[in-house]
């Protein structure tokens, strides 16, 4: 577990390096993430790590246990009066290990892929951990929770060209390990970087 933390630090840090020199059209760009900005995804991000089991079922009890109405109340609370002050908010929690209930795995998860939601859009690459990317891939391809990976994937024969790493049997969807773990937590663009008979497939069941 503190392996886990470590690496969602470092990555929570990493992310925070890439945005210092971001203009102000950059942090409103449309991330991959539903339909939150850059601002609004790094928000989300920081409120992930600001939280505790207690107070996220007391906030999503506010939110009438609507988690779009939640994680919207979620952004606007960690938003900062501009662009500098969200990025201060986000590596006020760098080291944060507190997190909403749920498997440790899912909070690494959201520093990867949200993470990523940001990047892409801006072009900009990041080396991930190779076997933290893995991790999150065996998590999510058992979880529907939330995101619906396990559905999503399902009769698809995964495999990764730059790890050792597959899962499942039937149409064969190859590519990179981490455009595999966006494609599989729905993100359809993703999609772009993989090859065989089940791509449009997982097309189809993207977001």
């Amino acid at each position: 577990m503190n392996d886990i933390w470590t690496t969602v630090a470092a990555e929570r840090g990493a992310l925070a390096d890439d945005l210092t020199s971001l203009t102000a059209d950059q942090w409103a760009t449309k991330s991959l993430c539903q339909n939150w900005t850059v601002a609004q995804t790094v928000a989300h991000m920081t409120g992930t790590g600001t939280l505790t089991p207690v107070t996220f079922l007391a906030s999503f009890a506010r939110a009438g246990f609507n988690f779009d109405r939640f994680a919207t109340a979620q952004i606007g609370k960690h938003l900062g009066d501009d662009d500098a002050g969200t990025l201060a908010n986000f590596r006020a929690i760098q080291t944060s290990t507190s997190s909403p209930p749920g498997p440790k795995a899912s909070w690494l998860g959201e520093a990867i892929v949200h993470a990523e939601d940001v990047r892409r859009p801006l072009g900009i690459t990041h080396a991930y951990d190779a076997d933290a990317v893995r991790q999150v891939a065996d998590f999510y391809k058992g979880s529907n929770a939330l995101i619906g990976t396990k559905s999503r994937i399902a009769g698809l024969a995964l495999r990764s060209t730059d790890s050792d790493w597959s899962h499942g049997e039937g149409e064969e969807v190859s590519g990179p390990m981490l455009s595999l773990l966006m494609a599989m937590t729905g993100r359809k663009v993703a999609c772009d970087d993989l090859s065989g008979p089940g791509v449009a497939i997982l097309q189809q069941r993207s977001l």
